[in-house]
């Protein structure tokens, strides 16, 4: 989380080709129940720790005109979901932030991708995202039925979702295929709505 502990991990990590930015903590609930010391929190890890791993590199990667740098966002990015409005936001800003950084290093020959997953049930996403929510005290009240709803909704829906398999899949073939597109979608959900 600062710049001496990154530093430090890139010089015992040695040279490096590939660099994949996955650090990211979830959240859900709508704007008035985030305190914005947690929009704070979320941006720091999910954005602003990506760009200094990213800072990090870009030395060496450009020093030997190769590099590839993966930087996983989400889906919901695709499309606009109900209380992921602050999660959406530090994601989305990985996406922006991604487009620009592939046109800035493009004269040194290093690639820049995103990997867009979906749902993916298997992972701590929901969990973590589920024990903030408690430990912030909840859903604002007065949006409390709506995110029920909400909720029950997601538990209810038996459509296909990510499996960490299809995110490594994803991950591998922005590192390995040249022809790879700048977004990856990675599984069935992030697919259909990429089409």
């Amino acid at each position: 989380k600062d710049d001496h502990s990154v530093r430090a991990a890139i010089e015992a990590a040695g040279p490096i080709d590939v660099l994949v930015n996955n650090a990211g903590i979830g959240w859900m609930n709508a704007l008035e129940g985030t305190p914005i010391a947690v929009a704070r929190d979320l941006f720091e890890t999910n954005t602003i720790g990506l760009m200094r791993l990213t800072q990090a590199v870009l030395p060496q990667f450009r020093e030997n005109k190769s590099g590839t740098i993966i930087n996983i966002s989400s889906s919901v990015t695709l499309r606009s979901l109900p209380l992921l409005s602050v999660y959406t936001a530090t994601k989305a800003a990985v996406n922006a932030f991604t487009e620009s950084l592939a046109i800035e290093l493009e004269p040194f020959d290093i690639k820049v991708r995103i990997v867009l997953p979906g749902s993916a049930p298997s992972t701590s996403f929901g969990s973590t995202a589920r024990s903030k929510i408690q430990g912030g005290g909840g859903f604002h009240p007065a949006y409390a039925e709506f995110a029920n709803e909400v909720m029950a909704r997601n538990q209810q829906n038996q459509a296909p979702r990510t499996q960490s398999s299809d995110v490594v899949n994803a991950v591998w073939r922005a590192a390995t295929d040249d022809n790879c597109p700048m977004h990856q979608p990675a599984g069935a959900d992030a697919i259909a709505w990429v089409s």
